[in-house]
């Protein structure tokens, strides 16, 4: 005999803090890609080192990035920096009070992959190649997949943060162990544009994942916190 126990049940998933975080930081992030993109085009190339070397740049992107994607459309070097210089504060002081709700509830521990988690990340592979997505109690935590690619990208924003620090002439003047931590100017800047780069997969990824595994549950869980989870066939 069957039982009908996959009646989906509905949970908080998100706190309100949570959830205006995570608004806050997708517009932040929208805007500092567009406007970096902005920067970038005024010099379209990547260098290791303290000063530019046209000659030697080991990543060049002919024409820059279109002007639909910039912020400005039009290249005004000036003003895009006015924008992403805004918007990364805004990401600091944003991210500071995310940051902080997830050490003060303890919430950073949901992120870091125990040895069950290690062990079982072939089979997490084989189960999003073949788009199989958690039911029941196992879809109240996150998979080791999800928590090595948050983690991943937690880490890279101290990192971002700090290599776009080290691009500011007035920064490196204050604190000028910037420039040798990240081995000059140059390639600050190079790390900035790499992990922006990794962030954005990172975004492409999580975009593709919302979509395939059930965009109105995910968007809604995100908006009210309020997330239904499909039970598990059962038979009896």
């Amino acid at each position: 005999m069957e039982q009908a126990t996959n009646a989906p049940r509905v949970i908080r998933r998100h706190s309100v803090l949570t959830r205006v975080c995570h608004w806050i930081n997708a517009l932040c992030f929208f805007m500092l890609l567009m406007s970096g993109m902005q920067i970038f085009n005024a010099y379209p190339g990547l260098n290791w080192g303290q000063t530019t070397d046209f000659q030697h740049a080991f990543f060049w992107l002919d024409d820059g990035f279109p002007g639909w994607a910039t912020l400005p459309g039009i290249q005004d070097l000036a003003t895009g920096r006015r924008w992403h210089f805004f918007f990364a504060w805004l990401l600091v002081a944003n991210g500071a009070v995310y940051f902080g709700e997830l050490f003060l509830r303890r919430h950073i521990r949901d992120f870091i992959p125990d040895g069950h988690d290690w062990r079982h990340i072939p089979r997490a592979i084989i189960d999003h190649a073949r788009l199989r997505f958690p039911k029941g109690d196992e879809a109240l935590h996150y998979n080791v997949l999800q928590k090595l690619a948050y983690l991943a990208a937690i880490l890279a924003f101290p990192v971002l943060i700090l290599a776009g620090l080290t691009m500011s002439p007035g920064m490196d003047a204050r604190f000028p162990w910037l420039l040798d931590l990240f081995g000059g100017r140059q390639s600050a800047r190079s790390i900035h544009f790499l992990l922006a780069s990794f962030l954005v997969a990172f975004l492409i990824v999580h975009l593709a994942m919302v979509v395939l595994s059930g965009p109105i549950n995910n968007i809604r869980s995100m908006i009210t916190g309020r997330y239904r989870i499909e039970e598990e066939d059962h038979a009896a």
